[in-house]
């Protein structure tokens, strides 16, 4: 298997010999879908408008995660120009890089000490919790939990990190806060002013679904295991879901190949199967269908980090 080595810690992704084409026709997709919802939002039926809004927010955030890894020009301004619409309004797009690029490192997943994308706690932050936000954690460790409550967990729990970092002045925060507000207040005139949608709708039609429709993804993507490179899992058929996440769902092979733009990654995975499965030790569902059938109801590992004394 070439080129699998993991990003260093704090390593920066490379950028691409040429334009990527196929991911730029995603981003005008997304970017022209979601002018189009917002734009047309009183001719959809009601029970569409979510449906449409998850898959556009989801699918921005698969599109993020690409510019993320260094794609699609080999321009780092353009790149990072492509990603300027918070369309899902509370992530500003230079901390989901820096914490995502960390969580690249693969000693540390998983671990909630050092991975900011991980769904543990530790021993002494559970201890510190009351009963119902107990019970909201053991519920966000089943795919029906994650789906519906995960959201609110993940969002408000970034929300409050934040809000200390800020509090305690953490050098560079109020910048990227300050341009995130400005952005994210363009798309909220786009949406309630110019386009008439209610706040309330466009929280709750494309930022909530878009958020639990991402979650579908990081669901299974990784579970603590003492070796931490059979941490990260594997969903083969993925269908149209692989479009939606941009085949980050052969997650293995993107912590392996993050230098790969989406579209290379199913004939490389194809490739590389064998050799893929003996490293992550046999960690992989053969689709979405089954991560559900297995974990709807059922927690998929336990809320509280293992390994931590």
């Amino acid at each position: 298997m070439g080129a699998t080595a993991p990003l260093t810690k704090g390593s920066v992704p490379g950028l691409p010999r040429k334009t990527e084409w196929p991911t730029v026709a995603v981003g005008l997709l997304i970017y022209g879908g979601f002018l189009g919802a917002t734009w047309f939002w009183r001719e959809i039926p009601l029970w569409l408008l979510p449906v449409i809004g998850a898959w556009l927010i989801a699918w921005h955030g698969s599109f993020l995660h690409e510019i993320i890894h260094g794609h699609p020009t080999p321009w780092r301004a353009l790149n990072r120009a492509l990603a300027l619409p918070p369309l899902a309004l509370w992530l500003p797009f230079d901390i989901y890089r820096a914490d995502h690029i960390k969580h690249h490192y693969e000693p540390d997943l998983t671990d909630p000490r050092e991975d900011p994308e991980t769904a543990y706690v530790t021993p002494a932050a559970w201890a510190r919790l009351g009963r119902v936000m107990r019970w909201l954690l053991r519920a966000n460790t089943t795919l029906a939990g994650r789906l519906t409550v995960g959201p609110f967990l993940s969002i408000s729990y970034f929300l409050r990190s934040e809000a200390r970092r800020l509090w305690a002045g953490q050098a560079g925060r109020r910048g990227i806060w300050a341009r995130h507000a400005i952005a994210a207040a363009l798309v909220i005139v786009w949406v309630s002013v110019i386009c008439g949608m209610p706040l309330w709708l466009y929280l709750a039609a494309f930022v909530y679904t878009g958020a639990a429709l991402t979650s579908l993804r990081s669901f299974a993507e990784h579970r603590f295991a003492e070796d931490a490179t059979h941490r990260t899992a594997i969903v083969e058929r993925a269908g149209l879901f692989g479009l939606l996440f941009l085949h980050n769902n052969l997650h293995v092979l993107h912590h392996m190949r993050q230098h790969e733009p989406w579209y290379r990654l199913p004939a490389l995975y194809r490739a590389e199967r064998g050799a893929l499965l003996e490293r992550n030790g046999g960690l992989v569902y053969a689709g979405y269908g089954e991560v559900a059938r297995r974990f709807l109801w059922r927690a998929h590992d336990k809320p509280v980090y293992p390994s931590i004394g």
